[in-house]
């Protein structure tokens, strides 16, 4: 129990989209760190498992589904967390995402609004959900994914790019109207993390290089200069330094993540 006297001891923290791959990573490194969790997910028996993994851990942890990409859920979801913690939230991480990789011409509008739903409107809900608590507490960490392709774009990922870019902006404006409540709101900017998201989407990404599906990572992991694939648990130790005090001169901030491929 000793990892638990740490630096987020005493903390309630909220991770969307936790219940794999980075949000997963995200959460439980919060909890090992000592961190009370709540674990969002649209999949809640993905919620449950990474909850229990954390409650075994010594940390209170709540699993709530919710598609943040709807109001009314985002709304349910705070009361969840009010029911079992109070009115309450020190940290913030807006990582429920998704992808598609397809060319512009074959984007209908409703992949493009789901896309644009989730990754941008889905901060925005909850960041109109709990930020109001963080002002009456004089202090709170907001946490925006954004992505190397919020940096610059890519072909056959407009409503992606177009996401990631939104976030980065979101987060400089509410950085500036923040700033006097005593909230710093950063974002974290990865590039491709082999999660069970990417196994999805890897198909799709062989096709647009012209490559055999089995080629794909290694195409990809020969274009990362520090040489190694990047992990769930690369980002979560940057997620980790931004939700901490020791950040606490950085605000409206997108951090890239990218092992050397992304500087801009």
């Amino acid at each position: 129990m000793a990892d638990l006297e740490s630096r987020f001891k005493g903390k309630i923290a909220l991770v969307t989209g936790a219940g794999r791959g980075i949000g997963k990573a995200i959460a439980v490194r919060f909890a090992r760190e000592g961190s009370d969790m709540v674990v969002n997910d649209i999949d809640i028996e993905h919620a449950r498992v990474v909850a229990d993994e954390i409650s075994s851990l010594g940390c209170r942890a709540l699993a709530v589904k919710a598609d943040v990409s709807r109001s009314t859920e985002v709304e349910e979801m705070r009361e969840d967390v009010e029911k079992a913690y109070g009115p309450r939230l020190d940290i913030l991480v807006n990582n429920a995402g998704i992808a598609k990789i397809l060319p512009f011409t074959e984007t209908t509008e409703e992949i493009w609004d789901r896309i644009i739903g989730v990754n941008l409107k889905g901060a925005f809900l909850c960041c109109k959900a709990f930020v109001p608590w963080m002002m009456e507490q004089g202090h709170g960490k907001i946490i925006n994914m954004s992505s190397k392709s919020g940096k610059v774009g890519n072909s056959w990922f407009a409503a992606y790019c177009a996401s990631k870019f939104a976030v980065i902006g979101l987060t400089q404006s509410l950085a500036l109207d923040l700033a006097p409540h005593g909230i710093h709101v950063n974002a974290v900017c990865p590039g491709i993390v082999f999660t069970p998201a990417w196994d999805e989407l890897e198909k799709e990404y062989a096709t647009k290089r012209g490559l055999a599906v089995e080629q794909a990572r290694e195409y990809l992991v020969g274009k990362i200069p520090l040489g190694r694939p990047q992990t769930p648990e690369d980002v979560a130790s940057t997620a980790a330094f931004l939700a901490s005090d020791e950040s606490s001169y950085m605000t409206g901030q997108a951090i890239n993540v990218t092992g050397g491929q992304e500087m801009r």
